[in-house]
């Protein structure tokens, strides 16, 4: 029985699975089992920011699983110490560190957090918003797809158009825990948000007692050319959620901690695996790379020249391209999951971001070699079918 047999007969069926069996990678390329290779814009979601099997993720993995695999956070252990130290000194006012699992893991834990903290219950998030399929988080996500099979969700979560300031004024009250945004829809269509929307949801939190949470899961990590892409606007969050990027491939997840939020209770909250040392390891050679290649400035850098190059394409069928750094979108003007399909054929692998945005994820160690491939592959596919 083949692979692709095999995974479909004890599959859960919850994927929507491409006929393709990937089973090697490294940097921006992957291959699969007919030895083919294709150029990854997918990298796991958004996961393999710093490239497939980076060797010092290897390293690391493999040298800690000789010393210890797991260790649960009633004990103190010294590579998770080390990692805690790392990222509760990445944002300026954010040195404590909760680490779980995932990226809806995290979002579960800041809502917990800003519940807590403020003894209140609302949330308010956006439109086009997602954060994960979890209750809590599945409750914050804004598409009816997501959310109407499992209704009611939880409480006291209400949305307000992205990009939309007079909304959050008019939304946010003295009953709100929390607004919760992601700096860079992804799921949503890529949409950056704007400055203006940004710091008017920072300056309605301090006015009415309420706590930002901005959503970095899929944004940070390098991607969009900083760190964190609420650096690019001159905020300062009160909790942050990370994951994808944060461990090399690694599963993980974590939530940096702000001096607005109180102290946070021993039994409030807590996870079996969060913080093991096989994935502290990970994710401390993780930063060590995205720091000595200095990935998020070449994030910013060949994220321009792709848009670039993807603006100088000309096709009726194009109706925007955006994004920050590596995080593309490119607006269509009909449903994109044809030109997925052709963009694998000639060897690159891209995401959708709803039903018309074809959405580019690739590894921050994409070359601008590779990125005229993917262009011309994306062109190639668009001229074929417009």
């Amino acid at each position: 029985m083949n692979t692709q047999t095999l995974e479909s007969r004890y599959t859960s069926g919850l994927y929507a699975k491409r006929p393709v069996t990937i089973v090697r990678g490294e940097g921006a390329l992957v291959w699969d089992d007919q030895g083919r290779a294709y150029i990854d814009c997918v990298a796991g979601h958004g996961v393999a920011n710093i490239g497939h099997s980076h060797p010092k993720v290897v390293e690391a993995l493999h040298a800690q699983a000789e010393r210890i695999i797991t260790c649960p956070e009633m004990f103190y252990n010294d590579t998770r110490a080390r990692l805690l130290e790392r990222l509760g000194n990445l944002a300026p006012g954010m040195e404590r560190v909760f680490l779980c699992n995932s990226g809806t893991e995290a979002v579960e834990a800041a809502i917990k957090f800003a519940r807590f903290s403020t003894g209140r219950a609302g949330i308010v998030a956006a439109m086009r918003g997602f954060h994960g399929r979890t209750l809590g988080a599945l409750s914050a996500t804004w598409s009816k797809k997501y959310r109407a099979p499992f209704e009611p969700l939880v409480p006291e979560f209400r949305h307000v158009p992205f990009n939309k300031p007079a909304a959050l004024r008019e939304t946010v009250t003295e009953d709100t825990a929390a607004v919760l945004l992601e700096a860079v829809q992804g799921e949503g269509g890529i949409h950056p948000a704007t400055p203006e929307f940004l710091q008017t949801a920072q300056e309605v939190c301090r006015e009415r007692g309420a706590l930002l949470i901005v959503d970095e899961i899929q944004s940070g990590m390098g991607r969009t050319g900083k760190m964190f892409a609420f650096q690019h606007y001159s905020v300062q969050p009160d909790l942050v959620t990370l994951a994808k990027g944060i461990a090399g491939g690694v599963p993980m997840g974590a939530v940096l901690i702000g001096e607005r939020v109180a102290p946070l209770k021993p039994g409030i909250h807590g996870t079996t695996f969060g913080g093991n040392p096989l994935a502290a390891a990970a994710s401390l050679a993780t930063l060590e790379v995205l720091e000595a290649e200095n990935l998020p400035q070449r994030a910013a850098e060949t994220g321009a020249y792709f848009l670039e190059r993807l603006r100088s394409i000309q096709s009726p069928l194009i109706r925007d391209v955006r994004g920050m750094g590596l995080m593309i979108g490119v607006e269509l003007k009909q449903k994109v999951a044809p030109i997925i399909q052709g963009l694998m054929a000639h060897g690159v692998l891209a995401l959708p971001a709803g039903l018309t945005v074809v959405r580019f994820l690739p590894p921050l160690v994409i070359t601008r070699e590779q990125v005229d491939e993917v262009v011309a592959a994306f062109e190639a596919v668009v001229s074929e079918l417009g």
